[in-house]
């Protein structure tokens, strides 16, 4: 299936590995050129570098905390004209509510919320005008399911989703489509940083730790950033134009709702 986006540019943040590296590669495979953002610039330009020779695509690499004003301005000045915009951030550490003061959300909002909004307030206005862009926010199943120990997480991305669905809707008829994809738990480094937790806690080993996790998932395994990708690929696709401010599970069934 050709996907329609051979010669686009787009930016798509923290990927130099995970869920951002899964959406890049993708992308690439489709013939779009990038703008690859992480804060470590080794694995970053090595990323970029894999991209660039095996699709033969343009890759500007750009070593940058993508939640400071600073690092959006040089992402943005990379391309100045994107045509697609995946929003990516680390989520919060875990914890319990005790353990959480005014700073700690000041953070989290940070990154995970209006970062990704002043990103697309930037991009919009061009897509606008040329009457196509995609936009697509990596957010988390905690959206529709809230993980009790990922409270900085549940909020703040609630509020990027709620700011989402009603800009979205506004948007739309300039050929604009903004949507979140809604990861479970997936192959990297995040999903190791979790299970490490609980190994901390348990004093279990680490493949306890993951068996323990990969038992409540339908699917009965972490998901892959491959298919991760090619699902943020389609919904930046020619064929995705009607798919308007939604929100798209990709945790294995492990959220268990009706709607």
């Amino acid at each position: 299936m050709d996907l329609g986006l051979q010669g686009k540019w787009a930016i798509v943040c923290a990927s130099s590995k995970g869920l951002g590296l899964g959406c890049a590669t993708a992308l690439a495979r489709e013939g779009v050129n990038l703008v690859m953002n992480a804060r470590t610039p080794g694995p970053l330009n090595e990323a970029a570098e894999t991209l660039r020779r095996e699709h033969g695509i343009d890759v500007r690499a750009v070593a940058c905390d993508i939640t400071t004003e600073e690092g959006r301005e040089k992402v943005l000045a990379a391309c100045d004209a994107p045509d697609i915009l995946v929003n990516n951030a680390g989520g919060p550490p875990p914890g319990m509510w005790t353990d959480w003061e005014r700073e700690d959300f000041i953070r989290a909002l940070d990154a995970n919320m209006l970062t990704p909004i002043a990103l697309i307030k930037a991009v919009l206005p061009g897509m606008m005008e040329r009457g196509w862009g995609r936009i697509v926010n990596i957010t988390s199943q905690s959206v529709k399911s809230p993980i009790p120990v990922l409270g900085l997480s549940n909020s703040a991305r609630a509020g990027l989703t709620g700011y989402v669905a009603g800009t979205s809707r506004q948007v739309a008829s300039s050929g604009v489509t903004i949507n979140n994809l809604l990861p479970g738990i997936h192959a990297t480094d995040r999903a190791d940083a979790l299970d490490r937790a609980v190994v901390e806690a348990e004093g279990i080993t680490m493949e306890e730790a993951r068996a323990r996790r990969a038992a409540t998932i339908p699917a009965g395994r972490y998901g892959t950033i491959e298919e991760f990708g090619a699902a943020c690929a389609w919904l930046c696709s020619q064929y995705a134009g009607y798919v308007v401010g939604q929100n798209i599970l990709l945790d294995g069934g492990a959220v268990n709702t009706t709607l």
